[in-house]
């Protein structure tokens, strides 16, 4: 059984505001975490966070962070999508 990926709204909002390589390595990574869960140690600077969430690096500017919402019914949440610098970690 698959992961379930929801994104947060304020995330789609914000993806206007990407570059277009940005959008289709969120893309990628979204199918990776439907595929295979919330751990992804093959993403570059991948780490689990302090509160239980998940960050990695998209490229060296940006990264996303997500969250195990509920891991008997497989529902990951993508919480941040955006520069290293305003990441909430």
């Amino acid at each position: 059984m698959s992961w379930t990926v929801n994104i947060k709204k304020k995330v789609i909002k914000g993806l206007k505001r990407l570059p277009k390589s940005i959008k289709e390595d969120l893309s990628a990574l979204v199918a990776d975490l439907e595929d295979s869960g919330p751990v992804r140690g093959d993403w570059p600077n991948y780490s689990k966070l302090a509160d239980g969430s998940h960050h990695c690096h998209l490229n060296y500017s940006y990264v996303a962070v997500w969250v195990e919402k509920d891991k008997q019914l497989k529902i990951i949440e993508v919480t941040y999508v955006g520069s290293r610098e305003n990441a909430p970690y």
